[in-house]
């Protein structure tokens, strides 16, 4: 363990201690123990640690930013070429959404660290084969011939595949891959890992979002479980809800691997639509391929057509805002989930500006009491979702809002309140309750401790006066 600061240690709930000279103690594995390493990645730690006015913050920091590399990384090589499986924490298995989005912080630094490129090589090439493996899966193993050992997972009723972990179909699952490729790609302008097989996945990712828009048949894709919770199984045979068919595509589940009310799940559209744009673009500039940018191309003028058309309803005071869910029939689902794709993520992932009036009138809407699954208590206020009941609060929604934000007093409230909340750990964690976040859910999840890290960069970058700052008056 590694100390930071000065005095005699103490155990922290909620907050540092009165009248007290603390010792903040490295949660971080010990050096010896990380599963890998980037002295890219150290130098930006000890640059911004730096920056930071609040000790317990500048903590907090050093423990959640690193994890990922710390924790979760498995490096390998397949057929003489670097292979990488990221798990999401404390479930060892690779979900494609999370072990994308939790490479985002690292990625400013792979242009200058060639173990960090190493790493996004290896990734991209194991997110192809996932893909290639059963495109409709979520999650995967990290033995492609092993059976899932995930408990809840190994009776479902759909068909799995050796090497697939759980089977739900999720859009944005597709979408993050390329997400985090494009970005990898502008960042480092390094085609290497843009072959032949990223290019049959990338085509494979266009033939499943169109059986998927089912316009001629319901396609191949079934799912049910036999479970007590509706949200983790799909009603007609495993169908999901009917819809009218209107170019959208369907997504069965939603980020956070809950069953959807009505299948067009407004956010993850918007996101596949942004994403088909981005790897067109990547097909262009690496490969020369034509052909591959022309199908995604066409699918994305589909989805904005459609979007434009079905994707927008009018709130409760009258003015126009993003639906959440809707089904073609004029049905519709106001609210928004803390999970990635939602609402309020989509400036985070280049999908809508932040002065866009539409976004902002919906993103007003998600973060008050018309959204169901907004929650305020002693402890804060944030967004949560049904995935782990109610009054429960996911810090990832308090650190899209900073990063939505640029008034001062709003980034700063909430800071105070993901430093109040992490009960004495020094990293985030999945959700709190409102009301008392010693309540909280999975101490180990990877992703959140990552975007925390990436906050943080973020406001080094555009708001580094507020880092100076002491948050110890902030109310």
């Amino acid at each position: 363990m590694i100390a930071v600061g000065l005095g005699a240690a103490v155990t922290l709930i909620g907050g540092r201690t009165a009248n007290a000279v603390v010792s903040y103690t490295s949660q971080r594995p010990a050096p010896g123990d990380r599963r890998f390493v980037s002295q890219a990645v150290e130098d930006e730690i000890l640059r911004v640690t730096g920056m930071i006015e609040d000790p317990e913050l500048a903590w907090i920091f050093g423990n959640c930013y690193p994890n990922t590399l710390d924790t979760t990384v498995e490096m390998g090589t397949l057929d003489g070429r670097p292979d990488a499986f990221v798990i999401t924490g404390d479930i060892p298995c690779l979900w494609l959404r999370d072990s994308s989005a939790q490479m985002l912080p690292y990625l400013p630094l792979a242009s200058k660290d060639e173990a960090l490129r190493t790493l996004f090589h290896g990734l991209i090439a194991r997110h192809s084969r996932c893909i290639l493996i059963d495109p409709y899966a979520n999650a995967f193993m990290r033995d492609p011939n092993a059976q899932t050992d995930l408990v809840w997972a190994k009776n479902d009723l759909t068909e799995m595949k050796p090497g697939v972990a759980e089977r739900k179909w999720e859009l944005d699952s597709l979408c993050w891959p390329m997400h985090m490729a494009f970005k990898y790609w502008t960042t480092t302008r390094d085609a290497a890992p843009f072959d032949d097989q990223w290019a049959q996945a990338m085509r494979l990712v266009i033939r499943t979002m169109r059986e998927q828009q089912r316009m001629d048949d319901p396609g191949p894709y079934s799912f049910q479980r036999n479970t007590g919770s509706a949200t983790d199984t799909l009603v007609l045979d495993g169908m999901g809800a009917p819809t009218r068919k209107v170019g959208l595509i369907h997504s069965m589940f939603r980020p956070s691997d809950d069953a959807c009310t009505y299948p067009f799940l407004i956010p993850s559209n918007i996101f596949a639509a942004a994403s088909l744009r981005n790897m067109a673009q990547l097909a262009r500039e690496t490969r020369k391929d034509e052909e591959l940018a022309t199908l995604a191309t066409t699918l994305a003028d589909e989805l904005d057509e459609a979007l434009e058309r079905h994707g927008r309803t009018t709130g409760p005071d009258g003015q126009v805002v993003w639906a959440y869910e809707v089904d073609g029939y004029g049905n519709v689902l106001l609210m928004d989930d803390a999970n990635i794709p939602g609402l309020s993520s989509l400036p985070y992932l280049g999908c809508a500006a932040k002065d866009d009036p539409l976004w902002k009138r919906t993103q007003a809407m998600c973060w008050s009491a018309r959204n169901p699954y907004f929650y305020r208590g002693g402890a804060g206020e944030g967004i949560g979702g049904p995935h782990v009941g109610l009054g429960m609060i996911w810090p990832m929604s308090i650190i899209m809002h900073a990063m939505n934000s640029d008034d001062d007093d709003v980034i700063r409230q909430c800071l105070v309140t993901l430093k109040a909340t992490h009960a004495g750990t020094g990293f985030m964690h999945e959700a709190f309750l409102a009301g008392n976040p010693l309540r909280y859910t999975r101490s180990w999840f990877a992703w959140a401790n990552g975007l925390f890290g990436e906050v943080i960069l973020d406001l080094a970058a555009r708001k580094p006066d507020l880092l100076g700052q002491s948050l110890d008056q902030a109310t």
